[in-house]
Order: structure tokens, then sequence, then C-alpha cells
């Protein structure tokens, strides 16, 4: 196929934490916000002369440093923040909004302010709660910690307009990129898709890592460009695949997963687009708030939400995306150490597999996957055990 216009400015957006459309923006009197998990509504970060920017750390390489500081049995994307913020490669945000999600991230929050990794007088970190439970009541408690510990902050530190009106207009804008990245998503079901894996993992992760307002337009001319894109003659996959898990902002994951035969269709993952490309619907009537802290909780497929309907709600999510995206199997995976994966991931696994009737694949692996020799031996037996399983079932 032919490359698309605007893959490589996209690529090298995501070459390092900080990027040429953070900078401008900032030139122009934008504050950045720094954040990590979908726990914190990205759009409330997306208000008035503020934006967001999802934390990565694409560069970094000894994470001897924050292990020091937390042990070598803690999650490994937490260190290579954490190790990427003593080196000074988080110097560019104005805030770091955090969440008590997982242990390891909330040390990684603490050591980024007590270690002073970054020097603007403005700068400030901020945590919130996050419950275990989807219930209403905690709808009201979510509000008002993001009401209390994040738009009165930043409305006090950086002058920042918080008023609904404020928030309706970022929540309009997030919809459209919503709208769009959805759009070019659902090329995947195809079944000759005029885009890869690779690269919708490029598109959908350099939404989260700029301005709305500035990557937005490249965006829309990608989906046009794909509307009249025309796929090559004979699909290059082998196997058709849904990965997910943890983090993934390392795109040598896809890359890799790709070269051994295997099209990413769907990515349930952090970072990825189930969950974090649906459009927020607002009423007129209720706290506009707590409408956004319903939306994000009821979305969330994290393992911190330990009821029985959520662990349920992920399974089923995997099974419609596998279904819906006419894959062939699924990948579990995990970064080495992350807590809440470690314990959905073997278990869920194995009921995808024996209640649902998916081939499923279960790895966990370093948060910068690089050419991982390891992974590429188990991604490409995997591929030829699901090519094997549909050429029996064809012959049946």
């Amino acid at each position: 196929m032919q490359d698309l216009k605007h893959l490589y400015t996209l690529e090298k957006l995501l070459e390092d934490a900080s990027n040429p459309m953070i900078r401008e923006a900032q030139e122009e009197g934008k504050y950045a916000l720094g954040y990590t998990c979908y726990h914190m509504p990205e759009v409330l970060l997306n208000v008035d002369n503020c934006f967001s920017v999802r934390m990565r750390a694409p560069r970094v390489g000894s994470i001897d440093i924050s292990t020091y500081y937390m042990s070598n049995y803690t999650c490994e994307f937490a260190r290579s923040i954490l190790e990427n913020g003593i080196e000074g490669g988080y110097g560019f945000l104005d805030a770091v909004a955090g969440v008590d999600a997982c242990s390891a991230m909330n040390r990684c929050y603490e050591h980024l302010e007590v270690l002073r990794c970054n020097e603007k007088p403005h700068f400030f970190v901020t945590h919130t709660d996050v419950p275990y439970k989807v219930e209403e009541y905690n709808f009201d408690r979510v509000a008002k910690q993001m009401r209390l510990r994040l738009l009165e902050v930043m409305h006090e530190k950086l002058g920042t307009d918080v008023s609904d009106e404020a928030i309706r207009k970022a929540v309009e804008e997030h919809n459209e990129l919503c709208r769009v990245i959805t759009a070019i998503g659902e090329f995947r079901k195809a079944e000759n898709p005029v885009i890869t894996g690779y690269e919708f993992h490029v598109i959908c992760l350099a939404s989260y890592c700029a301005p709305t307002a500035k990557i937005l337009p490249l965006l829309k001319e990608t989906l046009e460009e794909l509307k009249a894109r025309k796929p090559d003659p004979k699909p290059k996959y082998r196997a058709r695949v849904v990965v997910v898990g943890s983090e993934i902002d390392d795109l040598n994951f896809t890359r890799l997963l790709e070269e051994c035969g295997a099209m990413v269709v769907a990515d349930r993952y952090c970072y990825g687009s189930f969950p974090g490309r649906e459009e927020i619907r607002l009423n007129d009537s209720e706290d506009i708030v707590r409408q956004i802290a319903r939306h994000y909780m009821l979305t969330s497929e994290c393992p911190r939400y330990m009821a029985e309907e959520k662990v349920r709600q992920r399974k089923e999510t995997v099974d419609r995306l596998a279904r819906e995206f006419h894959a062939d199997g699924i990948i579990y995976e995990q970064i080495k150490y992350c807590d809440f994966w470690a314990f959905e991931r073997p278990l869920a696994s194995h009921i995808l597999t024996e209640e649902y009737g998916w081939p499923t694949l279960s790895i966990d692996r370093s948060y910068n996957v690089g050419n991982s020799g390891q992974l590429r031996t188990r991604f490409q037996a995997f591929v030829e055990a699901l090519e094997i399983k549909r050429i029996h079932k064809s012959e049946s």
C-alpha cells in the first residue's frame, strides 16, 4: 500500500516524551498536563488553557536509579516513568495529574514530586482516589475529587477556566477526535484492510500525546486518505488478533507482532482505543463532572475494578471485539510486575480459551520490547497455530 502522508510525522511525535506540537502549544500560552491512567479523565485535562499529555518513556534505557527508589519488583512501566523524570524527561510538563490506582504508580508520582523532577514554579502533582466498585455513590465521590483536587487546583495554579461551559467545549473537541479515531479503526474490520495494526497504533498513540487542536487536522486528513486508499492485492497477514492487557506505548511491540504475520485488529489495552476513544454523551440536567466521572468508570476495563460485574464485563468486551473485528485469536499481555494484570491475565486468558473458545496467548513482557527473540518465537508459534486451526476448520 502507498505510505500514509502523515505517518512519518506522527512517528516522529512519539520519539520522545515531548514533541514539537507540545512545544508549539506552550509557546501559545497553553499548559501541558501529564497523566498515565485512564482513571484520570483525559477530557478534564483539556479544559481552557490546558492540554493533556499521556506520559511515556520511549528513550529510557537502564532503570537502575528508579529501581533504587522503588525496588526491582515493581512495575517496569512505573519505574521507567520515574527514571525518565529523574533524567529530566518531564521538565516540559506544567503538572502531573495522578490517580491512586496502583501502589507502584502512586509511588512514582510521589517521587516525581519529592525529588523535584520539575523546577517550574507553578508545577504541581495532584492525586485522586479510584474506587474498587462502580456504584452510584462513587460517581459523586469521584466527581467531588475531580473538582477539589484537579479542577480547582488548575484554576488556582494555572488560571484555568473550569466552568461548565469550558468543560462542555472540551468534551465537544474530545468527541470529534474520538469520532475520527473510531472511523479509522473501523477499517480494520475489512477482510483486506487499508490500514495495518502498526499504522493504527501510531495514529491512536499520537492522539494521546499531542494537543487535540494541533493533531486533529492531520487525523482528519488521514481518515480521508484511507477512504481512497487501495489495499494490497493479497493481505500480508496470516492471522488476525486482538491484543489485551496493560500499557503498550511501545510501537516495537506491534511492529514485532506484525512482522511475525499477525495483524492487530483491535487494541484493548492501556493507551489503546478500547477504551479511550468513545464519545462522552452529556445531558443538560446532571452535574457535568459527575457525568464525565460516570462515563470513565463505566467504560473502564481496568482490573483495578474487582467487582464481579466488572470482571465479567472485561471478558465480554474481549469476546465482543474479537467477533466484531473477525479475529482468529487473542493475545493477553502484561508488563512485568504489574500487580493487577498479573492477577487478571492468567485466569482471563484461560476462561477466554475454555469458555469462549478463543485461542489465546498469554505473555508477560518488558516495558520496552526492542527486538525480543523470545517474544518473536512465541508470536511466530502462535500465528502458526492459528493457521493450522483455520486449515483444519476449512477441511472439516
